[in-house]
């Protein structure tokens, strides 16, 4: 597309329409979106969007432009800045290997906030116990139950005698 790439073989241009294309193909082949499903993604952000006008901006000769609102939207259906959406793919990377890698993300992310609802649950039960020493027993007790694992229920009553998970 013109803009996209300077006359005389020079390299593209880092920020472009023709790098928001390629990332819109990379990110919906990433996350094992159809155009149809990214279509309609992209309708619920506020832009209405059908599997066409995706196919055409992914693969049409000439391809389909994107509007400043379309390129928001699938910023916002990516949950990728729109820098980086304007951005030329990286390199070095297929398709298996990036989606290990979003899966990985993904994986990290419910991990920490897993961890993070852990400690303000152990803290909650720590100053409860703290309010009423009497219960301490009744706790671990039910830890115990709930859990079933011996070992398991000795770490989570461990770190409510420490007062936290972290």
């Amino acid at each position: 597309m013109a803009g996209d790439r300077p006359e005389g073989g020079e390299v593209l241009l880092l920020y472009s329409e023709g790098n928001v294309a390629a990332r819109v193909a990379l990110e919906r082949e990433v996350r094992g979106w159809s155009t149809t499903e990214l279509a309609e993604r992209v309708t619920r952000a506020g832009i209405k969007m059908n599997q066409t006008a995706v196919w055409r901006i992914e693969n049409g000769t000439p391809r389909r432009r994107i509007n400043l609102d379309e390129a928001l939207a699938f910023s916002r259906v990516f949950e990728l800045p729109l820098e980086e959406l304007m951005s030329p793919p990286l390199e070095g990377l297929d398709i298996d290997s990036r989606r290990l890698v979003q899966e990985a993300v993904e994986a990290f992310y419910e991990a920490r906030d897993a961890r993070d609802r852990l400690h303000h649950a152990v803290v909650a039960i720590a100053d409860h116990i703290k309010a009423h020493p009497d219960s301490s027993r009744a706790i671990h007790e039910q830890c115990l139950l709930l859990m079933g694992d011996e070992r398991d229920a000795r770490t989570l009553s461990s770190d409510i005698e420490d007062g936290g998970h972290y």
